[in-house]
């Protein structure tokens, strides 16, 4: 690593990068590089500046200015790398918001996509084409192309045949000197080979050279029959002879060490539509494995090996058949998937697959299954060993997962070898799961590295596994992780001293200064695997369980605004650490107080993404809770609820005659400045903001045969109507009444219905008890409004049902959100027509939280012709009243939408505040789903 890495960064340079990026997309506070100094590894480390690039001239230029002042600089995509290979301290690039291009080729066949663009995105552009990208990594929901491009990641179904390697159509990148070049432009190739003729005969003679190498090339050539990504991808040697190519396929799985990646063109696979599953559980580890070569030549997409120890850290889990607490030491598992393109196919498929299997001895097994629900059932087992270990780890300790190779042939005793270095050593936790087919391994344990037995108790072990591995077997020591820091130390060990020396050679002939991502893959220091090794102290029980994967980031709002649900938890551990050693934290915390706490939405949707379940958002509410000052006025507003909804119409009415006498625009600008003379108290007025609306007028219960309803209106639908602007004028409460009336209901109010509350305000503002207290309250309320649940209960509000059903929810109550009622209820009792229109559909985070995303499209797609689900955005933002309060996070979090949703007619959700955010942005007014639901219905 060069001078510049350990020392301050060059003023010149610093110079350079201020005229160049602006301050919005630099940062160097020490809060900020925390945040950022940490992957999905067990590695940290803390960049000196992190800057947040949008164009590829932007890299270019940096790139330029990191040569000429030998200043190391290191890509970062998503960073759910479990090598150490995102981290840096010198200078880390991270991706903005302006990499999601994307170019669908020839119906699908092939795709070009920007470094940006999320792995499960980019399936989910080619899925209505019957196509997906090879690469499957677990991380895809998370991982983003230049990552997956750069690790040249796979998984469970990619083998080696559709990994990016063997897909690869077409690059773009940018050297180490700042020269772009494009595989894809013809002059663009014209100019680099003017350009870089030097180079392209060189690489074309390392490729002459290995050719030639027989031992060398063989060698290659055996590595790559593997699952391997240990060091650099020097198959490129021996299979292209244009310099081209070569370049273009060393990128690949490079991790940032050669360039950077600004797009790559897929030649795309087929994603069948019709698949089975079963679990196939043999009696001892040698009869497993000597089924995988069996299934090998058999029609399978996916093969899964899990151990005793992998299923026994699963077996108590919900859902997992009742038989797998009782199976025997020895016994060894394998979840087995077949895919094709017709059922009738599939079916030919399964029976060879039976027939191949029929002569080896089983245990247990769930037989081939096309049920949907079966399936889901069966891969869970798979999905829950990760995260299984990682719940019952000790606090204080990181779950590391390796992944090695061995030959197909020699699985059984790789399998062995790992279980007695497992005992050896005392990683009685660690478990084995991986991809058969391939003869990739997982293996999981758990580590601490707080003392300095800890860290040799790893080094040895370590070493053991890579003797077993690459001396003992011939295997890969890296599969599909990546090299990384991780293995760096190991790769000669693996690949022999002339293919170390030739990456090498590789390495110095594309980065001739040694300033892209030093230490990764290739490093002369033997012990950087047992360096900056992350500290992952107590911080609070909600979140110790993290291991920083960055999974849930992508669902985040505050994303790219303030900080993610991972860099909350990084940072508020460093935090806790230096409290509790005296060190001084209170600027930290001073910053944390906005970046971390304000502006987080505290919505959970984390918690879907999170292999541990772990809810940010419980963290940040336990936090405002330390510090709320204002019990009393709390519990004021508790008491005296229905007061407070008054006073908010009278404000609402305040604002509706100011709009009417200075106009939008004028109050707009009005408001923006009174917020600002106020510190930021003021909330924020736009012209989406509610005009006020009263409480249905009391009717009488009628002595009719009409079923009765319990109509749970929320807070805000009792004081926020439509805005003036919106041609819609009826109140959500009135509109839903009627459609109730239309689908034959007798709608019934709770009594004293103003003064209710789910108490969520309260909740989400620090103030627990007085949550609780009005959640208490209405429930008691519903259960005499229903005659003791004898009656459904409609909630117009998914948040409010939400918050309920999250409770102590007396289980007499049948609770409905908007979703699920018209789903169960309403479907029978109304005609759908679709209407010619085009509806954007909003589904919010408590509707997710309910499980209820789907049933919400296919009631908008019975009702309108063309529905759109705006991309990328999974949260609005507006989390109660932070739109009001907090209008920047609302704002960035839509910061897309209006491009997405402009050509539509109309946006729908379950959430009035939502919708205020929503229309604001959008540019389009949002609805209550009942509205839609009533214009396209008439009564059966």
């Amino acid at each position: 690593m060069t001078a510049a890495a350990h020392g301050p960064l060059p003023a010149p340079f610093l110079r350079a990068v201020e005229a160049l990026i602006p301050a919005s997309r630099r940062f160097d506070d020490p809060l900020s590089t925390l945040a950022f100094g940490t992957d999905a590894s067990f590695y940290r480390l803390i960049p000196k500046l992190v800057i947040r690039v949008e164009t590829e001239a932007e890299v270019v230029t940096l790139l330029q200015l990191a040569g000429e002042h030998a200043v190391p600089v290191t890509f970062r995509a998503a960073g759910t790398s479990l090598s150490g290979q995102a981290i840096s301290d010198s200078v880390l690039i991270v991706l903005g918001d302006q990499w999601n291009g994307r170019e669908i080729r020839n119906d699908g066949e092939q795709i070009r996509l920007q470094p940006g663009v999320i792995g499960a995105q980019a399936n989910a552009w080619l899925a209505p084409l019957g196509r997906k990208i090879g690469p499957d990594p677990a991380s895809i929901n998370a991982a983003k192309i230049g990552g997956i491009v750069a690790n040249n990641s796979s998984g469970m179904c990619c083998g080696t045949a559709q990994n990016t390697y063997h897909t690869l159509a077409g690059m773009r990148l940018v050297l180490a000197d700042g020269t772009v070049l494009d595989s894809e432009d013809a002059d663009s190739i014209t100019r680099f080979r003017q350009s870089h003729a030097a180079l392209l005969e060189q690489l074309a003679a390392l490729g002459r050279a290995t050719r030639a190498d027989m031992p060398l090339s063989s060698r290659i050539r055996h590595k790559y029959r593997l699952k391997n990504t240990t060091g650099l991808s020097l198959n490129a040697l021996v299979d292209y002879d244009d310099p081209l190519d070569i370049l273009t396929h060393l990128m690949v799985g490079s991790e940032g060490i050669l360039g950077f990646i600004s797009a790559v063109t897929y030649d795309t696979v087929p994603e069948y539509p019709h698949r089975a599953s079963a679990l196939i559980v043999f009696p001892d580890v040698d009869t497993c494995c000597r089924a995988v070569p069996v299934l090998k030549q058999q029609p399978v997409s996916a093969v899964e090996l899990l151990d005793r120890r992998s299923l026994r850290s699963v077996q108590d889990q919900p859902g997992m058949p009742d038989w797998v607490p009782g199976l025997s030491d020895g016994a060894c598992a394998l979840l087995i998937e077949s895919r094709a393109a017709a059922e009738t196919l599939l079916q030919e498929q399964l029976q060879g697959i039976r027939q191949a299997l029929a002569a080896f001895a089983v245990e247990k097994q769930v037989d081939f299954s096309t049920d949907a629900a079966v399936n889901e059932q069966l891969w869970a087992i798979r999905k829950g060993t990760f995260p299984a270990v990682g719940a019952v780890r000790p606090t204080g300790t990181t779950v590391i997962i390796e992944d090695v190779t061995f030959p197909v042939e020699q699985l059984a005793d790789g399998v062995r070898g790992l279980l007695t270095l497992f005992d050896k050593h005392g990683y009685d936790e660690a478990i084995i799961f991986g991809h058969a087919l391939e003869g990739n391994l997982h293996f999981v344990f758990t580590q601490g590295f707080d003392d300095p037995a800890q860290v040799q108790r790893y080094e040895a072990f370590m070493g053991d596994v890579a003797k077993l591995v690459a001396e003992d077997f011939g295997g890969a020591l890296k599969a599909e992780h990546g090299t990384g820091r991780n293995m760096a130390p190991f790769v000669e060990l693996e690949w022999g001293r002339d293919a170390y020396q030739l990456m090498w050679k590789i390495k110095r002939l594309l980065d001739p200064a040694g300033i892209l991502n030093p230490d990764v893959v290739l490093s002369e220091d033997p012990r950087i695997h047992l360096k900056h090794l992350k500290p992952l102290p107590a911080a609070n029980e909600i979140v110790d369980k993290c291991i920083e994967c960055g999974f849930c980031e992508p669902v985040c709002p505050s994303r790219g605004l303030t900080l993610t649900p991972r860099q909350r938890i990084v940072v508020w551990r460093d935090i806790q650490a230096k409290r509790r050693d005296g060190a001084g934290a209170t600027a930290l915390w001073n910053d944390y107080l906005y970046r971390g706490i304000d502006s987080c939405a505290a919505t959970g949707l984390c918690a879907q993404r999170c292999p541990v379940g772990i809810n940010t958002g419980d963290l940040v509410r336990e936090l405002r809770a330390e510090q709320a000052r204002h019990t009393g006025t709390a519990d004021r507003l508790a008491d005296h609820f229905s007061g407070a909804l008054a006073a908010t119409r009278v404000t609402l009415r305040g604002a509706t005659t100011a709009q009417k006498l200075l106009g939008g625009e004028r109050l707009q600008t009005l408001s923006k400045g009174l917020r600002q003379l106020s510190g930021e108290r003021i909330p924020m007025w736009t012209p989406a903001m509610p005009q006020a609306t009263s409480l249905p007028r009391h009717q009488p219960l009628s002595a009719g045969q009409r079923p009765r309803v319990v109509y749970l209106a929320a807070c805000v639908s009792r004081t926020m109507g439509p805005s003036l602007s919106d041609p819609e004028q009826v109140p959500l409460i009135d509109k839903t009444r009627a459609l109730l009336e239309k689908a034959g209901f007798e709608v019934v109010f709770p009594e004293d219905l103003d003064s209710l509350c789910c108490g969520q305000p309260f909740a989400s503002k620090g103030y627990p008890e007085q949550g609780d207290r009005k959640r208490d309250q209405l429930a008691a309320a519903l259960l005499k409004a229903s005659r003791d649940g004898e009656d459904p209960i409609y909630c117009d509000t998914s948040p409010c049902t939400l918050r309920l059903t999250e409770g102590p929810l007396d289980k007499r109550l049948k609770l409905y959100d908007p979703v699920k009622f018209i789903r169960e209820h309403l479907y029978s009792r109304l005609t759908f027509s679709p209407l010619d229109t085009s509806v954007a559909v909003h589904v919010t985070c408590s509707t997710q939280h309910l499980g209820e995303s789907a049933g919400l499209l296919d009631i908008a797609r019975r009702c309108a012709r063309e529905v759109v689900v705006p991309e990328g955005i999974h949260c609005c933002g507006f989390a109660g009243d932070k739109g009001f309060t907090t209008p920047e996070l609302n704002a960035h979090a839509l910061r897309d939408l209006h491009d997405t949703v402009r050509h539509c007619d109309e946006g729908i959700s379950t959430s009035r505040t939502c919708e205020i955010g929503l229309s604001h942005h959008g540019g389009i007014d949002y609805h209550g789903l009942v509205y839609l639901v009533d214009r396209a219905t008439t009564a059966v």
